[in-house]
């Protein structure tokens, strides 16, 4: 959440990230609007209830019982008018706070402005496509061909866009969850193993909602979501905390499936297993002082590229730009790998630097050693990896002309075999 003070003292500053995000600048004046209000009812009030308390004294020193009782009347009067200066108090703070909400997070300097994905900046290719000397197949000719990717029986049981993993491709994608908490924890990450539901406070913490409310799968009874992402129970663990600085770093992963049901168009882009409405994936998370943040953030990228060619993947790194950035980063780094039977670049990873826009959302702090006063935290975040399109990557790269997988020599541990073939 943005700090109202920055509204207040220089409110061009958001005017500008909104229209750099492609939002609407003509918010920042209704929340003016509304902040001027509420502090004119504030000062209301507390004139009011200097009048009663200066009234309340003359009462007591009345000796005429007429004058009393009309002074009496008078403080009622009073009361009445301040109670309802609280009541537009607080209707107005809330309406505003809600307004304030709903703003995205400030830009880094460095983030390039544009107008869409087209705009981002790729600023480090990495390695060169697998070559083949047949024609590539896409992951799902391949996976039913191998007849261990199920999508008939994943509509049969959940609906659209579900799918059943079998057998070898199964035991492939727990291996590949286990091999990157293996990888992350000797990066210098404790692993955290957190509920896959959540309430909505730690959804707003972390700045799901109210944005995203429409794509996140909620009980109807009570306030228990399923989390899109690891990202938002990692963002709520330290949540109303107040932490010593010298805690800090503190670095996160951990393993959730994850529950999206955002809108998926019919065609290409959404064939396979590349977009669904449940998905595995690893994360990573930073807490941070906020003169580091900026220097961890580099050391998540530099950690998800050691990754990247740890997989032997072809891969890129593209900076985002103002309107394909996320709502709470002011700097984003997504890598992309390519898949050369899908002929696309996927994203697997996205490493983000939030600065304190999550951390003043939850109440997050850490006492500053010099002042000892508390002070937002930062917070920085990181997909270690995303499954589903990890695996696509994988199968494509490492196919055969017969269809068939050769499996990583990391991983064969887990499969417990060297080549995934037909069952």
């Amino acid at each position: 959440m943005l700090d109202i003070k920055i509204l207040r003292s220089d409110p061009d500053v958001v005017r500008t990230m909104l229209t750099a995000r492609g939002g609407d600048a003509q918010t920042v004046d209704l929340i003016i609007d509304l902040d001027n209000r509420w502090r004119e009812s504030v000062t209301e009030r507390d004139h009011l209830r200097g009048e009663r308390r200066s009234r309340s004294k003359l009462i007591g020193r009345a000796k005429d019982p007429e004058a009393r009782q009309a002074m009496i009347a008078e403080v009622e009067v009073i009361k009445t008018a301040m109670q309802a200066a609280e009541k537009a108090e607080r209707a107005l703070a809330a309406e505003r706070d809600a307004m304030v909400s709903a703003l995205p997070n400030l830009l880094d300097a460095r983030t390039p402005t544009g107008k869409g994905e087209h705009d981002n900046v790729v600023i480090e290719t990495v390695g060169a496509p697998a070559a083949f000397d047949f024609e590539p197949k896409p992951h799902w000719d391949l996976g039913v061909g191998l007849g261990q990717m199920d999508f008939e029986r994943g509509v049969k049981l959940a609906g659209s866009r579900f799918y059943v993993l079998r057998d070898d491709l199964a035991r492939l994608q727990r291996g590949l969850i286990a091999w990157l908490l293996n990888f992350h924890q000797d990066g210098g990450y404790r692993e955290l193993y957190l509920p896959f539901v959540c309430r909505e406070e730690v959804l707003f913490g972390a700045g799901q909602l109210p944005k995203f409310r429409e794509n996140i799968y909620k009980d109807g009874d009570e306030d228990i979501w399923l989390v899109p992402t690891a990202e938002i129970p990692l963002t709520g663990f330290h949540s109303g905390e107040v932490l010593e600085a010298d805690s800090l770093p503190l670095s996160y992963t951990a393993y959730t499936p994850c529950f999206r049901r955002e809108k998926m168009s019919h065609g290409r882009d959404v064939r396979g297993i590349k977009r669904g409405h449940q998905f595995d994936k690893v994360e990573l998370y930073k807490l941070t002082h906020p003169n580091e943040s900026d220097a961890a953030l580099e050391e998540m990228r530099v950690h998800v590229s050691r990754l990247c060619e740890a997989l032997g993947l072809h891969y890129r790194v593209l900076q985002l730009c103002s309107a394909d950035i996320g709502f709470g980063s002011q700097i984003t780094y997504d890598f992309e790998a390519w898949a050369p039977g899908c002929q696309e670049w996927l994203e697997i990873s996205s490493v983000s630097n939030c600065g304190d826009f999550q951390s003043r959302r939850m109440g997050l702090r850490y006492r500053d050693p010099e002042t000892r006063k508390p002070a937002w935290v930062h917070t920085l975040n990181g997909s270690g990896l995303g499954l589903p399109r990890t695996m696509i990557c994988l199968m494509e790269n490492h196919q055969q002309a017969d269809g068939s997988i050769v499996v990583p020599e990391f991983l064969r541990p887990f499969v417990g075999k060297d080549i995934i073939r037909p069952i």
